[in-house]
């Protein structure tokens, strides 16, 4: 492209490029692209120019060639598929009349920030520093579909919105970051596809505002992040998919609203994830789904849990903050599935963990519970008297008062009334303490209830006291049993 084919802005910008310097057509600091439409001629920029300068440019000796524009309006295609660049690409404020095409390109650096494009085509584009695009608005979809950017992509109050489209609005899956993901402030209608891809940093999606309802707003797929995911004071419609994504170090989605009624708003199902903090949340509209999911530290609120969850097969090694059990179990029961007796293992081994043994037996008393509603009639009658009697062996003193109550009333009785001996002359004293215990102790006899015989309703109490004596050592032995088996 010769000199003399170009335009005054044009011709600007081109001996600008090889020193490295900057050119602004920018009029005021409320100079907005997105009105770049109607910009004139003294301020426009023709994208073949752009790319001839980018491709084979002049060069100046003892400088750094290298493009940076703003405030000018890009008419055409900036086409730079399958190209090498080894220039810095800076065209910021700027307003994109058609969508940069980046296809399979490599580059050193790429910077978007506050322009307005009606996409970014940039499919496996390899750039060997970082990409930016804060307060980039977007109107159309931002493919970069396994790029591979050494540096960082920062997306920090960017706007990405594609109305119709059937697609992902931004397209992430199966890229590689060098560095950190950070978009705190993002805004997308549509969904973000992160499926397949790994950020060596972190991922921050602070203050992001999420929008796809019905559908995926965030699909994260085995996902690979080397630090942090902060999703914190975010507002999500549509759901956070996870599912075998691993997460190096905290999850953290305090203060964050996620929202999919009739379904899992958050769905994390088979990730390894060192923390996770669901802290101070909004109520979650959907379910919980950490089904086989690995977690180091739980940090889940009572308040935080939704109305349903799906905790089948996770595990995690602390939960907080501590709570008693009693706050705690109510979650349990919102298990979708029903009783899950693995979910009560669970949480009964973090309060062990901590010496927290009376909510650990609370919480096995509550699982026996759980899983007598599951027993046909018959198991669920047997599993009741258990209950009452020595709380599933939990509870093992309530043992020792119904054997004293019972001793009281039956000393009581024949107390007043003493039941005649089978054989007259031969038989011990009567002692109706001993009598009793004779007959409420299966094992122990002390030669009472053998040279005695009640009669009449007398004889009935007998008969309750030595039934309720073998339910009670029964359910007392099947209590211990179950006592010192436990994990």
């Amino acid at each position: 492209m010769e000199i003399n084919d170009l335009t005054a802005a044009e011709e600007r910008v081109w001996r600008a490029f090889p020193r490295g310097e900057s050119v602004d057509f920018r009029e005021g600091p409320d100079d907005d692209p997105a009105e770049g439409g109607g910009w004139g001629a003294e301020r426009t920029v023709r994208a073949e120019v752009l790319r001839a300068l980018l491709l084979d440019g002049p060069r100046q000796d003892g400088e750094t060639a290298s493009l940076s524009l703003a405030g000018a309006r890009i008419t055409g295609l900036l086409d730079l598929q399958y190209a090498t660049v080894d220039h810095p690409v800076r065209l910021r404020h700027c307003h994109f009349d058609e969508a940069p095409r980046c296809y399979a390109a490599r580059l050193r650096e790429l910077n978007l920030s506050e322009s307005v494009l009606p996409g970014l085509i940039a499919h496996a584009v390899h750039v060997d520093g970082v990409v930016r695009m804060t307060r980039t608005r977007c109107l159309g979809t931002v493919r970069l579909s396994g790029a591979r950017i050494t540096g960082s992509l920062y997306l920090e109050g960017a706007r990405v919105t594609a109305p119709g489209a059937n697609d992902p609005v931004l397209q992430l899956n199966q890229a590689v970051l060098g560095a950190d993901l950070r978009a705190p402030g993002l805004r997308t209608q549509g969904q973000i596809r992160l499926n397949g891809a790994t950020v060596a940093g972190s991922c921050v999606l602070n203050e992001t505002r999420l929008s796809h309802p019905g559908h995926a707003a965030l699909d994260a797929e085995t996902f690979s992040v080397g630090g942090d995911m902060l999703v914190r004071n975010a507002e999500v419609h549509g759901w956070l998919g996870l599912r075998g994504a691993r997460v190096a170090g905290r999850l953290d989605l305090s203060y964050t609203l996620l929202s999919y009624p009739g379904g899992s708003a958050l769905r994390a199902a088979s990730s390894t994830i060192g923390e996770l903090w669901l802290r101070r949340s909004p109520p979650m509209e959907g379910a919980l789904n950490l089904r086989r999911a690995q977690l180091d530290v739980l940090f889940l609120e009572p308040e935080s849990v939704p109305g349903e969850v799906l905790l089948g097969e996770l595990t995690y090694t602390s939960l907080v903050p501590h709570e008693p059990a009693e706050r705690r179990l109510p979650m349990l029961a919102r298990e979708r599935d029903g009783h899950v007796p693995h979910a009560y293992e669970q949480l009964t081994a973090a309060y062990r963990r901590v010496g927290d043994d009376h909510a650990a037996r609370l919480v096995q008393l509550a699982k026996q519970r759980r899983h007598r509603r599951t027993l046909p009639w018959y198991g669920r009658v047997w599993g009741l008297v258990q209950d009452v009697t020595v709380g599933y062996g939990f509870r093992p003193l309530r043992a020792a008062g119904w054997l004293l109550s019972l001793l009281a009333l039956g000393s009581a009785a024949f107390a007043l009334h003493h039941p005649q001996p089978l054989k007259a002359g031969e038989a011990p004293p009567f002692h109706p303490v001993f009598y009793t215990l004779d007959l409420l102790l299966p094992v122990i006899s002390f030669g009472q209830d053998s040279a005695f015989a009640p009669h009449g309703g007398y004889q009935v109490l007998a008969y309750l006291l030595v039934l309720t004596g073998w339910i009670l050592a029964t359910t007392v032995i099947a209590g211990v049993t179950r006592t010192v088996s436990r994990p």
